[in-house]
This record gives structure tokens, C-alpha cells and sequence, in this order.
């Protein structure tokens, strides 16, 4: 195979239930150009190995399987380790519960982004699946992925929390490797929230395009006992990770455009929120969100106090350098 125009980056763990599903979805693409198939599999603890092999033996210059060697404890780790060793000029994603519904999908993203070079991405509207594939009826987890328009920029992006696409739906220039941002920041600042930063890093390269018809299914399912991106999301609490993630993402941004009347106004909310979580519930968690929004929010953001230095990442998670991986 020539080098590929477009990469697929793929990640799966534990996904054995759903695994096949989603890569006959990518497989059964029809382009007229060549694509790859970059897996990040993150050490699974059922047959998702085996699986992935057995696809790998029969498609042996599509799939390239970059296997950790130990799980990385960090999902956005594993997003960042994959999307670097991406080769194609763009960049598809999709997880290993999630599936393609439009054979074309591939080919009408690349088509546009290849007429169109000031738009940085392209995404669609999804369906809402169940365990079993079945659409459900209940639509409203669809809401942050509801945009209206035809085009998403990041003002759009800062001022509504309205997206134009689910991961599944979101094909992008490969941004990776140009070197304009520090992408690191996507397994710093949080272990478990990537596809916002996604969205922000292709939005500071241009606007998205938004498609109206449905192009893939986001697989939903939420109980205590998964391990899929909505079972344990649902474990977390969500005040004190959406206030973090706020935190993150505006110190981050502020170096490269810095604070304007939405920051401002996000800062006064997340202050807020951090104040209402330790006052209701004290505990060394919530006091260490407190304190962060105290110093960064109130003080830097609101009162234009110098910028403190903040480490950003949550639950006192520091990397200590890029883990080993074997490709097959």
C-alpha cells in the first residue's frame, strides 16, 4: 500500500463484545484513496488481542496494532501515543464500541476537506445506539452534539456548549505532528475527556464543516458495572471534572489566545461551582478544586492578578514519560 491519505485512529480496550462491528465498519469504506487503520489497544483484559490479530492476518496492509505493553491507566494517553504514529494527511476516530453507518463516510469528509483548506474538519450528526446496536429512543445524551449550522468555529466552540459531532463522526487535518501547539496537554490535563480537546485543536486550525445526514452510531450504554467511556464517566463527579477540565483548558488556551469576555465569564461560573462543591461537601478533593479556582479563576482570570503557575492535570496525576508499545 502507497502512503495512506487518511488514518483511522482507532482505540479500543475491553471491547471484544463490539470490536468487530466497528472495524468492518471502517473496512467496508469505499475510497479512492488509500487508508490505514492505527489501533491503540491499551492492554485489554478479554479477547480483544486476539480479535485484533485475527483482522491484522487478513488485512496486513491496512491495520497497523500498536499494543501496549501495561495498561496505561489514562485513556487520553493512549489517543495522543496513537494519533502521533498517524501517518495520513487526515484523521478519522473511532473507539472500539462505536461504529460507521455510511460506506461513503470516508470519501465525502475527504472530499470536502480537499476543496474547501480553510475548514479544518468535517463531522455529522450520529445515531444513539444501545448494547445490542438497537437505536434508542431516548435522544437526549445528543444534545451536546446538536449544532445546527452548516460550519462550527471556535468562537462557536467557547460560547455554546453545543458541538457539531460525537467522536465517531469527526474526520480532521493531521494537526499532530505540525508542531503549532503542545498537543501533550490532551493526557495532561485530564485522563478520561479527549474528544474536546480534539475538537479545540482543529478548531485553532479552522473551522469545521457539519454534514445533515447521520454518518455513525454512538454506542450508549451506561451502567455500574461497564467499562465503556459512559459507565465509568457516570462513577465520577461531574462538578468537580467539569470544573477541572474548565481550569485546564483555558490556562492552556491562554497562552496562545489569551482572555477575553467568555473566559471571563466562564471563569466567574467555574469560581462559583468550586466555591458551591467545597462549602456543600468539604473534603481534601473538593478544597483542592477550591483552591484552584480561587487562585487561577478569581484572582488571575477576574482580577487580572500575574498568572499563577498551576499544574494541570487532576487527581495529582503527574506523567513520567511515554510508556513502551510494540507495534504488529
Amino acid at each position: 500500500m502507497s502512503e495512506p491519505l487518511l488514518s483511522v485512529l482507532f482505540i479500543t480496550y475491553n471491547h471484544e463484545r463490539y470490536l468487530r462491528q466497528s472495524l468492518d465498519s471502517v473496512l467496508m469504506q469505499e475510497t479512492d484513496f488509500d487508508f490505514e487503520i492505527v489501533v491503540g489497544e491499551d492492554c485489554s483484559t478479554d479477547s480483544t488481542r486476539e480479535i485484533l490479530k485475527e483482522y491484522k492476518s487478513r488485512y496486513p496492509d491496512i491495520i497497523r496494532l500498536l499494543f501496549r505493553e501495561r495498561n496505561l491507566g489514562r485513556p487520553t494517553l493512549n489517543v495522543y501515543m496513537t494519533a502521533k504514529q498517524c501517518r495520513g494527511k487526515y484523521i478519522a476516530t473511532l473507539e472500539g464500541d462505536d461504529f460507521w453507518t455510511d460506506k461513503h463516510k470516508l470519501q465525502k469528509a475527504v472530499d470536502h476537506l480537499e476543496s474547501n483548506p480553510e475548514c479544518s474538519g468535517c463531522a455529522n450528526p450520529a445515531l444513539l445506539v444501545g448494547e445490542d446496536g438497537e437505536e434508542l429512543s431516548d435522544k437526549s445524551p445528543l444534545k451536546l452534539y446538536s449544532w445546527p449550522e452548516k460550519v462550527y468555529t471556535l468562537t462557536d466552540y467557547r460560547a455554546d456548549d453545543i458541538w457539531p459531532g460525537q467522536t465517531a463522526s469527526i474526520v480532521t487535518r493531521n494537526f499532530w505532528k505540525d508542531g503549532r501547539f503542545d498537543y501533550t496537554v490532551i493526557y495532561r490535563a485530564h485522563d478520561f475527556i479527549d474528544d474536546a480537546w480534539i475538537l479545540l485543536f482543529a478548531l485553532l486550525h479552522g473551522p469545521m464543516y457539519r454534514f445533515d445526514e447521520p454518518m455513525s452510531a454512538w454506542r450508549y450504554v451506561a451502567r455500574p458495572s461497564g467499562e465503556n467511556w459512559n459507565s465509568v464517566n457516570m462513577k465520577r463527579d461531574r462538578y468537580i471534572q467539569e470544573a477541572y477540565f474548565h481550569v485546564a483548558q483555558m490556562y492552556w488556551l491562554e497562552q496562545y489566545r489569551g482572555i477575553d469576555r467568555r473566559e471571563r465569564e466562564r471563569a466567574w461560573y467555574d469560581f462559583k461551582l468550586g466555591t458551591s462543591v467545597f462549602v456543600k461537601h468539604p473534603s481534601k478533593e473538593s478544597r483542592e478544586l477550591f483552591v484552584t479556582v480561587l487562585r487561577y479563576d478569581l484572582l488571575h482570570v477576574l482580577c487580572r492578578l500575574p498568572k499563577p503557575g498551576l499544574t494541570i492535570h487532576t487527581g495529582g496525576w503527574k506523567p513520567d514519560g511515554i510508556p513502551e508499545e510494540t507495534e504488529l
